[in-house]
């Protein structure tokens, strides 16, 4: 794919970056690691100060990354300048937060023998940051921010259709007074990834983006030995039982459904409903996503504006069709509408059955496959007999529904009686193939530094060397 901006609303190109050649990318990590030599030293006071004014400035530069970011991925205006003040409000966070994450952690030292002892958390040095595109800007804070609190360095390779975003980030964290180096955008291919993270100086790397992609990284990062952290999307179940507020979850399944052109890992897209009420929330549902707004991105009133590729928009193309050809039902939507841009109505489907793509991979756009189940046991089951396990939902007000679906759904996430998202004060990540680790609150900060442990013994000429209790591993 071509490293460019290209307008979803419209299909045109809008401008074009060249990649970075091998010899550019070497000196971008030269750089990076020198920057870490430096920058691993300085106080949490000082990170602090920088990352509360990057947050400063995106407050001031929100209109305009915002209508850069709509410009780029189709993502409706108001929605951008949403992801524009959850990222300032992440910086601000670990600004407040990040000292507390940093400071050691004491140790029982009278059960190992010692005067004192702790755990010291130190960062890695420059990790690689492989993001995608449907949220640019907050993807790669969720990495940046509590990295660079950590005292590490960042190298982000971005989506190639989302490159002036990246540079901006770059330029954020420049603007407000980083060192220099310590966060660096490098444009290259895809094809060029492996490189980078074989590199002795990059020392871990994250990923969101396809299983494949996932794949692809952590198998060359477990041959040289590098830490990851992997989000590889996922196919959310969205369970709806009879004592719930039908009209309630319809609304919010729409949005689960439907947010960011429905572009999103988190997406609710599977959504199993009890026999008793299917009829009516199916009614209530199909109702609501009719209703959406879909159009310019740009526009105060639009709710749903276009994927943000067209291959995005025949591969969802692709998964109705297969769908409706098995024997699925097209509640509404389905078909695209005419004129231009990669626009696709919010669409819902029933009668869903295996043989169907849709039944068990995700479908990255406005879909939504509604199953009818009998249990929360059978909700469960299918659920669980997906490949992914990222977030998850139900829609109970039954305690020992509840309790049940959080202990049996195979997760890395459980919203009840609301919207999977994501939360700077909460863990995020999966399981299964949805990948492994977690990003944000001190888990996210604590993936990429060294948990050094620390013994200190009382003065020499009292240490009892050979102590059976001191016996080593």
């Amino acid at each position: 794919m071509a490293i460019a901006t290209i307008d979803p609303t419209t299909g045109e190109t809008v401008r074009e970056f060249e990649a970075l050649d091998e010899e550019a990318v070497d000196e971008r990590i030269a750089r990076a690691s020198a920057a870490f030599t430096t920058y691993r030293l300085t106080t949490p006071e000082q990170r602090v100060g920088w990352l509360r004014a990057a947050a400063d400035v995106l407050d001031a530069d929100t209109d305009d990354v915002a209508a850069l970011m709509t410009l780029e991925m189709g993502k409706t205006l108001a929605a951008a300048k949403a992801e524009v003040a959850k990222c300032a409000a992440a910086l601000r966070y670990y600004a407040e937060q990040g000292p507390a994450f940093l400071r050691p952690r004491p140790a029982d030292a009278d059960a190992v023998g010692a005067r004192e002892a702790y755990v010291t958390y130190q960062p890695l040095g420059v990790v690689l940051a492989v993001m995608p595109w449907n949220f640019p800007l907050w993807q790669a804070m969720r990495f940046a921010a509590p990295a660079l609190m950590a005292g590490n360095v960042g190298l982000l390779k971005h989506a190639s259709n989302v490159p002036q975003t990246a540079l901006y980030l770059e330029e954020l964290f420049r603007k407000a007074g980083f060192p220099a180096d310590v966060f660096q955008t490098l444009l290259i291919g895809s094809g060029a990834i492996e490189a980078v993270l074989r590199d002795d100086r990059v020392v871990a790397a994250t990923l969101t983006g396809s299983a494949p992609a996932g794949r692809s990284v952590a198998s060359v990062a477990g041959d040289v030995l590098k830490p990851t952290v992997l989000e590889l999307g996922g196919s959310d179940p969205f369970v709806v039982m009879p004592s719930a507020d039908l009209e309630t979850a319809a609304g919010v399944a729409v949005t689960a459904r439907c947010q960011n052109n429905g572009q999103s890992c988190i997406a609710a897209k599977r959504f199993f409903v009890h026999a008793d009420v299917a009829e009516e929330f199916t009614r209530l549902f199909a109702q609501k996503l009719a209703a959406l707004r879909v159009g310019d991105p740009m526009a105060d009133d639009t709710q749903v504006g276009p994927l943000a590729t067209e291959s995005g928009r025949q591969d969802v193309e692709e998964y109705v069709r297969d769908a409706v050809e098995q024997g699925a039902t097209v509640v509404t939507g389905g078909q695209r509408p005419q004129g231009p841009g990669w626009f696709y109505p919010p669409t819902l489907l029933t009668g869903i059955t295996p043989r169907m793509r849709v039944y068990d991979e995700e479908v990255f756009g406005p879909v939504a496959v509604l199953f009818t189940v009998s249990s929360l046991q059978e909700a469960i089951d299918i659920a669980n007999s997906h490949p992914y396990g990222l977030g998850s939902n139900i829609w109970t007000e039954d305690e020992e529904e509840r309790a049940r679906f959080v202990r049996d759904v195979q997760s890395g996430m459980v919203f009840v009686n609301g919207m999977v998202t994501s939360y700077p004060e909460l863990p995020f990540g999966g399981v299964k193939q949805s990948g492994y680790g977690r990003e944000l609150t001190d888990l996210g900060m604590h993936a990429f530094m060294n948990a050094k442990t620390v013994w200190v013994g009382p003065p020499s000429g009292e240490q009892r060397q050979g102590d059976a209790s001191s016996a080593s591993e």
